[in-house]
């Protein structure tokens, strides 16, 4: 596993171009986001994005998400209506996900298996947001908890200790939170709050 150690504020861009370079190539990375570390992989990936599901020991059901930069990059995976575009405009870039209905063009890989919905996520995050746009694409993501551990892996000893063997890179950015992010399942009307994590939840009125 590569350890690249980033400035949390102005990382290294050669550094980041690497890690980005490893995404395209198929590795699992690890990296810092607004709310607590995630593991990512390139989003047409399928071994990648299997590895990760070991990684979490996920089943099925489990919503990955995928993070992208900007809203402009949400309109081609998820099914977006004037209401939910006001309030996804309000709250991002922040530490929340949205699940979305998913379009045609979203793998059905990266959906929930019986729902078709797919989680979404902008985080307001230097490095995450500077991987993101040497990636020029969204990247698949779950958040870095590991089974039978009650919050997420913070400190980049501990998740090289732990996971060192089955990633192919480290985001270092230091230490992000250990709180996951609010989860708001936009797929029903009105929408439901499906986690309270770091995000507010004024925005929605609830």
């Amino acid at each position: 596993m590569q350890r690249f150690r980033l400035h949390p504020k102005d990382p290294q861009q050669r550094l980041v171009r690497q890690a980005a370079e490893i995404v395209r190539h198929g590795g699992v990375i690890a990296y810092p986001t607004d709310s607590c570390y995630a593991l990512g992989c390139h989003i047409g990936d399928k071994e990648a994005l299997e590895r990760i599901r070991r990684i979490r020991e996920a089943d099925r059901h489990h919503h990955f998400t995928l993070v992208c930069r900007d809203l402009t990059e949400i309109a081609r995976f998820a099914k977006v209506d004037t209401w939910q575009f006001r309030l996804l405009k309000a709250c991002t870039p922040g530490p929340y996900t949205f699940l979305l209905e998913a379009t045609r063009e979203t793998p059905r890989r990266l959906q929930h298996e019986k729902r078709r919905t797919i989680g979404i996520r902008i985080p307001d995050h230097r490095v995450a947001q500077m991987l993101l746009s040497e990636l020029g694409e969204p990247i698949m993501s779950s958040t870095l908890l590991l089974p039978g551990d009650g919050l997420p892996l913070n400190d980049g000893d501990d998740i090289e200790e732990r996971l060192g063997s089955q990633l192919d890179a480290l985001l270092d950015g230091g230490g992000c939170g250990i709180e996951p992010t609010t989860v708001v399942d936009f797929a029903v009307t009105p929408p439901v709050v499906v986690r309270k994590g770091r995000g507010s939840l004024e925005p929605f009125g609830l």
